[in-house]
């Protein structure tokens, strides 16, 4: 990366191929959400020869990098991420900028990043080496064995993909990458990184730091048109290809992929429901976990609850205390420190918000908007006034059929819709197309964890839910359209190997 440019300083990102950085000629701006006509900084664009190059350099690293045993290579990830570690605070104000989260997120998106590491570093045992299945002759008298189970002995080992891209969202990018990065790299792989377009400043300046650390190759970073870096995707020594978005970015890397067969994890849309039971606490803790759950981000979190099913009788009492809550919220440029609530990303996706509540409000809903917009976000400098920011909002007993309740909004805009009958509204969410996340609220832990497990979904929290109360030690990813494939714990380790099966004669 560099630091300055003809109009003042701002970051100008280069791509990361073989352990070099290169500047193309081609660049994409990136602007501040909380004010779009800022440029923050700008991103060198590859070609698709280059991105070819980076498959081309990163097959090459990927050989010596999976040589080396699974304890060195832990090791040498958590050495790169502690000259690594210095570039924080850096990176932190970096983010907000691009990204428009208040800094407290941004924060905590990098603490995320160290941590997953530095987790995927101590499952390093779970790589296991070589496994035998033992002779075992038959017990006297025993039925003879059924073909290819014992005298035989089997040995089983684990072997690395070899390259995976990684193609990253914007939200919470760095948390996101480190969902696989490093389980990826641990497990014997090289990768080259997808950043997001609209967030790929601080990223990439967390990664090149990384990559500078490990032998040139193993890790690269490549942005991009989709055009450009389909290579990236389709070309066939990418072993995997992890996506983070929506459900159609989804089947459109699927469809690409499936060209050489390549393996997938899709971590996609979600339109995550809250179950309020009749007997839940609703006291100001229980309310700031689900107002939090609800509208970290602006909402812009694949996690994040969607919806609110309540029962009736305390429908009244919820409403009223999430609207106390968030009549308090600020909304603003993300590093004001009054700021609670940032801008959206872009344009287009706080219109399409605005355009379910237009909806809603057209059927005859109220849509209760909250909270106040600071006045940095109309600041006298050219553009501050046209960024994206919206008020959080609850859309009050709208009806099933409107969009704000069948699709995933991602942003501060929440329904809230009474149930009278438990049993037939999980059998109704059983049945949609989401299955990413969900949440049961009650104070009989054991009543909901008996409705967890019969809701299918990938994750369901007890009396909080989203992002920070994640346990990163399990496996995460959706069911149905909401995903392919696991990401975190062991399981996630084991997405970026494939095992290979030895049989011996007797």
């Amino acid at each position: 990366m560099s630091a300055a440019d003809a109009t003042g300083e701002v970051p100008e990102v280069a791509l990361l191929i073989g352990g070099e950085p290169l500047l193309t000629g081609e660049w994409l701006d990136v602007m501040d959400p909380a004010a779009p006509a800022r440029r923050v900084g700008r991103v060198a664009l590859a070609s698709e020869e280059l991105a070819r190059r980076a498959v081309e350099h990163a097959e090459r690293a990927s050989r010596g990098w999976a040589r080396l045993p699974p304890e060195r290579r832990a090791e040498a990830l958590l050495a790169a991420l502690a000259a690594v570690e210095p570039l924080r605070a850096e990176c932190a104000e970096l983010l907000v900028r691009e990204n428009g989260k208040i800094k407290r997120e941004a924060e905590a998106d990098l603490g995320s990043f160290f941590g997953r590491c530095r987790l995927a570093a101590e499952l390093v045992g779970e790589l296991g080496g070589r496994r035998t299945l033992p002779r075992a002759p038959a017990a006297p008298g025993a039925a003879p064995l059924p073909p290819g189970a014992p005298p035989y002995r089997t040995e089983i080992q684990q072997h690395p993909l070899g390259v995976v891209t990684i193609i990253v969202p914007f939200n919470w990018p760095l948390a996101i990458l480190a969902a696989s990065l490093p389980y990826a790299l641990v497990a014997g792989n090289a990768v080259i990184v997808k950043p997001p377009p609209t967030a790929p400043l601080a990223l990439s300046r967390v990664l090149h730091a990384l990559a500078a650390q490990l032998p040139p190759g193993v890790l690269s970073v490549v942005s991009g048109s989709n055009e450009a870096v389909a290579p990236l995707i389709r070309d066939r020594r990418v072993g995997r290809v992890v996506f983070t978005g929506s459900s159609a970015g989804g089947k459109a890397v699927m469809q690409l992929a499936a060209s050489n067969l390549s393996r997938v994890t899709l971590e996609l849309g979600g339109n995550d429901p809250a179950l309020i039971l009749e007997d839940a606490q609703l006291d100001p803790g229980a309310l700031q976990r689900l107002s939090l759950a609800c509208f970290l981000t602006a909402g812009q979190v694949c996690m994040a609850v969607k919806r609110i099913y309540v029962a009736r009788s305390r429908y009244d009492e919820l409403v009223s205390g999430l609207s106390e809550l968030l009549a308090a919220q600020r909304v603003g440029p993300g590093l004001a420190p009054a700021s609670t609530m940032g801008p959206l990303n872009s344009a287009r996706q706080r219109d399409f918000v605005r355009s379910l509540c237009a909806e809603a409000r057209a059927a005859g809903h109220e849509v209760r908007e909250l909270g106040s917009i600071a006045p940095e976000a109309g600041a006298a400098e050219a553009g501050e006034a046209q960024g994206h920011f919206l008020r959080p909002a609850l859309v009050l007993d709208p009806g099933p059929e409107l969009r704000i309740v069948t699709e995933e909004q991602f942003g501060p805009a929440l329904p809230i819709l009474p149930f009278d009958a438990l049993e037939p509204l999980i059998e109704q969410l059983n049945s949609e197309w989401s299955g990413l996340g969900s949440s049961v609220w009650s104070a009989d832990l054991e009543r909901a964890a008996g409705v967890a497990r019969r809701l299918r979904v990938g994750s369901t929290w007890i009396n909080n839910a989203s992002a920070l109360a994640m346990d990163n030690r399990a496996p995460f990813g959706g069911f149905r359209q909401s995903g392919l494939g696991r990401e975190l714990g062991s399981e996630g380790l084991r997405e970026f190997t494939e095992p290979q099966t030895i049989t011996f004669p007797a």
